[in-house]
């Protein structure tokens, strides 16, 4: 029994030494040395303790690089296979497409400023309409600086421009009719023509030399008759090369002078025909070629005195109707107000522009709409915007119907453009002036290198989205062709 108990207490003792050694001892971290040996005397002072330094962990592995993702949208498909097409190197590509909420769907380099050659027009027809208003009309005005009296005119007759873009020789001849039907039988002085109701130059500052002798660089007067244009036919020469003749030209162009140095080019290579004049100019220039086997090759060319244009056209329907015109016009001011002609409605003239891409109509809706505010005609367009929610950002408009390579704004301006003017006041007639096909509402432009297109779409859903495709420098029409196209069928297909 007492050894029982010896041992018990034996045992509890051990316990207790066991537990006073463990918690009396120092815990240490990993990064820490051993304890150092006991020391050999109280004299003897503790070896210095050495700090282990463990090394730093490497940095994690980069992740490897991701693929990018492929474009969700069929048409971001479409401009990706475009970047990445030889014959697009270098040129630029930009779209924008807007759903029926005016909410950004598609944005590839959308905010990049392009040069949009004619669809800049929407800009001018679209503020056009909503400032002037579709029944708005230019006015041309036949005044004279005398009374007529006993059928005589002792003075001058004076055509006095308002901008008409659109004014013919039949809206002369018929002026002449409502004359001899009131007894006219003579003028003693002779026809002018007032053009200063748009004033500087006939031609946008930014338009290139090899524009402004052409048809399609007619320039821009207060008084514009055959939208100041003339049309001249050629018959090629016998082989590629050989001088083509001159057949006629369908209007007299007072005091030209003709120098003709058209050649014949390979068969069906189209116009090649460059007509070089000038503000004012009696020299004309015809240069390039016509197509090899052309008998009759129309080319227009732009008339470089409007005012002298009209009064001579003016004088010779007057004869022609039996009133005797002198040819010594003098100075004294207009007096009398004999007859007005109105243009057609401005919806009219917005609805041929868009057909035919006009520059000389749009240049006169533009001009209009700085004479009616007596400010410049892009402040005047800007401003409108403005007021409507749409602030242009990168927005360069040095004419309104985009002839000049100065002109730069971006698609996802060009896009908004259509959404505000589509919901706003003049919505319905601003679409209806648009060409249309099989769902699909637009304006294009096209200038060497130079590709666009803004609009309406109506897709498979039934949604209209807005649009702008541009597309700058490329080499290759063909390819941008295709391009365009497909991105009409795909903006459908949705």
């Amino acid at each position: 029994m007492w050894k029982n108990v010896l041992i018990l207490l034996l045992a509890s003792a051990l316990t207790g030494l066991l537990f006073i050694h463990f918690t009396e001892k120092p815990q240490h971290s990993i990064a820490s040395p051993p304890s150092a040996p006991p020391a050999q005397s109280q004299a003897s002072p503790a070896p210095p303790q050495q700090t282990q330094t463990l090394p730093t962990p490497p940095d994690p592995a980069p992740a490897p690089p991701q693929p990018p993702k492929p474009p969700s949208h069929p048409i971001a498909v479409l401009l990706q296979e475009a970047r990445a097409n030889p014959a697009l190197a270098g040129a630029a590509v930009g779209f924008s497409l807007l759903n029926s909420k005016g909410e950004v769907v598609l944005d590839e380099n959308a905010t990049t400023a392009f040069i949009p050659a004619s669809s800049l027009k929407t800009l001018t027809t679209a503020t056009a309409l909503e400032i002037l208003g579709p029944d708005f009309h230019f006015t041309t005005e036949l005044k004279s600086t005398t009374p007529i009296q006993s059928g005589i005119l002792k003075g001058d007759l004076i055509l006095v421009g308002g901008g008409d873009p659109m004014l013919k020789l039949d809206d002369l001849k018929a002026m002449a009719a409502e004359l001899k039907t009131r007894g006219l039988m003579r003028v003693t002085g002779g026809v002018r023509a007032d053009t200063t109701f748009f004033p500087g130059s006939l031609y946008g500052d930014f338009w290139n030399w090899g524009d402004i002798g052409n048809g399609y660089g007619s320039g821009v007067a207060g008084l514009n008759l055959n939208h100041n244009r003339y049309v001249v036919a050629f018959t090629a020469g016998p082989e590629v090369g050989s001088p083509a003749q001159i057949l006629g030209i369908n209007l007299e162009v007072p005091g030209a002078i003709w120098n003709n140095e058209v050649t014949t080019g390979p068969e069906d290579s189209g116009d090649g025909a460059v007509i070089h004049g000038g503000e004012k100019t009696s020299e004309i220039f015809l240069r390039g070629t016509v197509p090899l086997g052309a008998t009759k090759f129309k080319v227009q060319g732009a008339v470089p005195d409007p005012a002298r244009f009209a009064a001579h056209h003016l004088r010779a329907i007057l004869i022609a109707a039996g009133i005797q015109v002198g040819d010594h016009p003098g100075t004294a001011p207009a007096t009398r107000s004999l007859l007005k002609h109105d243009s057609p409605p401005l919806l009219k003239i917005i609805t041929s522009i868009h057909a035919t891409s006009d520059n000389h109509e749009t240049e006169c809706v533009f001009r209009m709409l700085g004479i009616k505010a007596a400010k410049p005609s892009a402040e005047v367009i800007l401003e409108h915007w403005k007021t409507r929610g749409l602030d242009f950002t990168g927005l360069r408009m040095v004419d309104g119907c985009g002839l000049a390579r100065a002109d730069f704004t971006r698609p996802l301006d060009l896009a908004r453009l259509q959404f505000f003017a589509g919901t706003g006041p003049q919505g319905p007639a601003y679409k209806a002036s648009l060409l249309a096909k099989d769902g699909l509402i637009w304006k294009g432009g096209a200038m060497s290198g130079i590709r666009t297109f803004t609009g309406y779409a109506q897709s498979k859903s039934g949604e209209e989205y807005c649009y702008a495709l541009m597309i700058n420098h490329y080499t290759d029409g063909a390819v941008v062709s295709e391009l365009s196209q497909a991105v009409m069928d795909a903006m459908m297909e949705q």
